[in-house]
């Protein structure tokens, strides 16, 4: 990992996690997955993210945001990398 790759929250076999990994994958943007607890009262590293327990989340050290839901993250991954 480095200091300037996006970090990504996430389950195992979450279909929501699944589909960032996805969009990150086709933009080639580089990422670290951190898989969290599956209890969601046991989440404290994603609630001092943003606020929140649920995943996905990220934190994009390269802008400064951190966000969590997959619709926004993957709109933020294609406006943000996408190129278009």
């Amino acid at each position: 990992m480095t200091d300037d790759e996006i970090t990504l929250y996430r389950l195992q076999a979450c279909p929501f996690c699944e589909r960032v990994v996805r969009v990150l994958d086709e933009h080639d943007v580089a990422y670290e997955s951190r898989f969290v607890e599956p209890m969601h009262s046991d989440r404290d590293a994603v609630a001092r993210l943003t606020g929140k327990r649920t995943v996905p989340a990220i934190r994009d050290p390269t802008t400064g945001v951190t966000m969590s839901e997959s619709a926004n993250i993957v709109d933020y991954v294609d406006a943000t990398y996408g190129g278009a």
